[in-house]
């Protein structure tokens, strides 16, 4: 069925069928790590065991027992996911998929997993500006909204380069309570999104989704051809067949790498690399796994130890 036949339904439960249902066995008792909630009720009192938390000493039972003792916690798994989707005409690029379609996927399939636990899940839509805000709900009828609009959003001409403060600051100002946050983006932005990002994690959980595409790394031998940039308009004629042409672009995108990953370190955000020739399965499993590590590095390592990937 081509994409232009597809309806949010077909599209949703499609995923659910090809997806989520294989999520489901593969990931199964795994949900309390991929997403966890924020409140946090005492449950009991035991010795500190080698690993421990040493955040979860409790300091006046230690000494009054003259041996440490942690405290134990059971945990509110729920968790409100707020989606920040860079929607701007640079993820209409894509050497197959695009990336604005591995971006639906990938959000469908992450709305679905959180709502059928009951955790509500909001979106921001940014193209030339944020432009759309979806308050969170819970629901599959919320899910085929959310698809919905991503689907039916027009591809927007522009003269301008984007701006992920824009969308980022905004977030920090609209969320009230600690949010699980996705932002999804290619990451094609003017410089500055940095700061802001930072000051966005330090409140709530960011995952940083970055949407790429093989032909943005390396300049495939096509010979003469015009490249346009998705974002400006402006285009340039190259011969694809020179090497040096070929190697100047190459670089450039080393740099660009290096610049997006030191950003985001500092930021002290995880990363999740989504290329348009990815299998979403695939994906969503570097995700698990993503998640887990950050589980156990949180989990037993004392602050001073964690490791920011």
């Amino acid at each position: 069925m081509s994409a232009s036949l597809q309806t949010p339904e077909t599209v949703l439960r499609r995923l659910e069928w090809k997806v989520l249902r294989r999520l489901d066995g593969l990931l199964h008792g795994s949900y309390r790590t991929l997403f966890r909630g924020q409140g946090l009720d005492l449950a009991d009192l035991r010795q500190y065991q080698v690993h421990d938390d040493v955040r979860h000493i409790d300091w006046n039972v230690t000494a009054r027992l003259q041996e440490p003792y942690v405290r134990q916690y059971n945990e509110d798994r729920d968790v409100t996911a707020w989606f920040l989707l860079d929607m701007s005409p640079s993820v209409d690029f894509g050497s197959g998929a695009t990336k604005r379609s591995v971006l639906t996927e990938f959000v469908a399939v992450l709305t679905r997993v959180l709502t059928r636990h009951g955790n509500p899940v909001g979106a921001i839509f940014y193209s030339d500006g944020v432009d759309l805000v979806i308050p969170p709900r819970t629901g599959r009828a919320h899910v085929l909204h959310m698809l919905n609009t991503m689907m039916n959003r027009k591809p927007h001409a522009k003269s301008g380069a984007t701006d992920l403060s824009d969308l980022i600051s905004t977030a920090t100002n609209l969320m009230g309570r600690r949010s699980l946050v996705f932002l999804v983006s290619d990451f094609i932005s003017k410089p500055g999104w940095a700061k802001p990002l930072s000051h966005l994690a330090r409140r709530n959980e960011v995952i940083a989704v970055r949407l790429q595409d093989p032909t943005e790394q390396e300049l495939p031998e096509i010979g003469l051809a015009v490249i346009q940039d998705a974002e400006t308009g402006e285009q340039i004629f190259v011969d694809t067949q020179d090497r040096g042409v070929r190697k100047r672009f190459a670089l450039a995108a080393e740099r660009r790498e290096a610049e997006i990953h030191g950003a985001l370190n500092r930021a002290g955000v995880d990363a999740l690399e989504l290329w348009t020739d990815d299998v979403l399965m695939d994906a969503l499993l570097r995700f698990a796994d993503l998640r887990k590590r950050r589980s156990i590095t949180a989990t037993h390592l004392p602050p001073h130890l964690e490791v920011v990937s």
